[in-house]
């Protein structure tokens, strides 16, 4: 009978995994679970055989029925990658035992225990896909207890029940199948009492189906937006003007989660505002370092001015712009563009901005141009480094235009989410490769002019919290650089 229950709960569950996909989008952080497995109680032998010796009768075999199966349904909500909070009910089973008498006779007992829990889960991430877990909660459970006698055995209170809050623990694994779906193996301790004053222990050894409620629906990448790289060229300077016509240059960058580097894609962007900057000498810059709002306001202030403080030093080291026309501010968190409550907008606020003063253009003076910088990503499989055939086009659309211009180059940037850092190196760098690999066979694109990199976990995109987000951080950033 709880076999056929778990089973039909699990099938609804998958069920809702198929029909729900808007539902998945708006609970970010929400997962539904169902699972089911073996229970083993502890019978209070010694307590039971003194209650009869108490009441004449003397105990000359005692069979205990101690073990059965049980399920559970639950529900939680994940904050982060390393904790959870659950709510649940539970059906523990059925337990029995036969305790034969002298005077010939027989007492017989069946306790059956279900209730709800609450449960707070610490969780440790060991792979990209599996977390080990440690739980503690309180559950509220009915435990009904059924005697029956026979022979000289005379029972006269057939029926007890009793509704107690006690505690629980357990510790287990968890493993991330896909965007939605998981498989949790877990080992449950009940602390109990069988409703006539014995308290025991009832454990749960079980195999759970989770489906996540976030993901499923992320804005599309650069992957997706860039357009054919044949279709851009190089930013055409324009031709010299009147001394009335003015210059004006801006900057924009994101940043990864608690990071102020600035990265290889970024670095194209900074060399415009240095053309810019070189060509026009009376001008200054104030730089604008911006972050999202995880974190205190304290560290986003001083996180948002290192960003600020860390282009001012790129400009200064590798394009030679005087310090003194350049002004590091930090505004932390003050000034969002997009709305914190989502992993974009998050992404959107974490920024610097340039605000640089316009130049009168000087007759016969002419800004360098500036260099373009192609970016495409891609996304992977958990623990996989094997290209989706949805990405063959964009992919061939960069094999061909590398082909066309020989004198370019492309970086490949392998990335993963939280796996351990051996194991993230190694993958990271892999899917860089097969990249790599298909650009080399496919159109022969010489290996000298193919950048592999591997970052591991160290250039996060996202929080790592939801399965959309850990793909996210699963990607390849494949960046074309014209020659200086």
């Amino acid at each position: 009978m709880k076999t056929n229950k778990i089973t039909q709960a699990m099938t609804v569950l998958f069920l809702a995994g198929v029909a729900l996909p808007a539902v998945a989008q708006e609970q970010d952080g929400w997962y539904l679970g169902v699972g089911g497995g073996a229970t083993r109680a502890t019978i209070a032998e010694d307590e039971i055989t003194a209650d009869l010796m108490n009441s004449g009768y003397q105990v000359t075999e005692f069979d205990a029925a101690e073990n059965d199966s049980g399920y559970k349904i639950f529900a939680g909500y994940q904050f982060n990658q390393n904790f959870a909070l659950e709510a649940g009910y539970f059906d523990l089973g059925n337990f029995s035992y036969d305790a034969t008498t002298s005077p010939a006779g027989m007492k017989s007992g069946q306790l059956d225990l279900n209730g709800w829990n609450m449960d707070f889960i610490g969780l440790l991430p060991v792979s990209e896909s599996g977390s080990l877990f440690a739980l503690v909660g309180a559950h509220k459970s009915e435990a009904e207890v059924h005697f029956a006698g026979t022979g000289a055995v005379n029972v006269l209170t057939p029926n007890y029940a009793k509704t107690t809050t006690d505690y629980k623990f357990g510790v287990g694994y968890q493993y991330q199948l896909g965007e939605h779906f998981g498989l949790r193996l877990a080992a449950e301790r009940y602390r109990m009492d069988d409703a006539v004053g014995n308290d025991g222990d009832i454990d749960l050894y079980s195999v759970s189906l989770v489906f996540r409620l976030g993901g499923g629906g992320h804005a599309p990448g650069p992957a997706t937006q860039a357009a054919a790289p044949a279709a851009q060229a190089p930013v055409v300077a324009p031709a010299p003007v009147a001394a009335t016509e003015q210059y004006c240059s801006s900057l924009e960058i994101e940043f990864e989660i608690a990071n102020n580097d600035i990265q290889r894609v970024n670095q194209e962007r900074m060399r415009v505002l240095a053309t810019f900057l070189e060509s026009y000498p009376e001008t200054n810059a104030v730089i604008e370092g911006h972050t999202d709002n995880v974190g205190t306001e304290a560290d986003n202030l001083k996180l948002s001015q290192q960003r600020a403080q860390a282009a001012v030093d790129y400009l200064v080291r590798e394009h030679a712009i005087d310090r003194d026309r350049l002004t590091a501010v930090g505004f932390g968190e003050t000034q969002p563009v997009a709305d914190n409550s989502t992993t974009a907008g998050k992404q959107k606020n974490r920024r610097i901005h340039a605000v640089i003063g316009c130049a009168t253009g000087i007759e016969g003076l002419e800004p360098l141009p500036a260099r373009v910088t192609l970016a495409m990503e891609l996304e992977f499989d958990t623990n996989d480094a094997t290209i989706a055939p949805k990405y063959y086009d964009e992919l061939d659309s960069i094999g061909e235009y590398l082909q066309t211009n020989p004198e370019l180059s492309a970086t490949l940037e392998g990335h993963t989410d939280n796996a351990s850092p051996e194991v993230a190196q190694q993958i990271s760098r892999a899917r860089a490769q097969s990249v790599a690999d298909y650009l080399v066979s496919h159109f022969a694109i010489d290996r000298s002019r193919l950048n592999v990199q591997g970052y591991g976990s160290t250039r996060r995109d996202t929080y790592n919290a939801t399965a959309s987000e850990r793909q996210d951080n699963r990607r390849v950033n494949i960046i074309i650089s014209y020659p200086k």
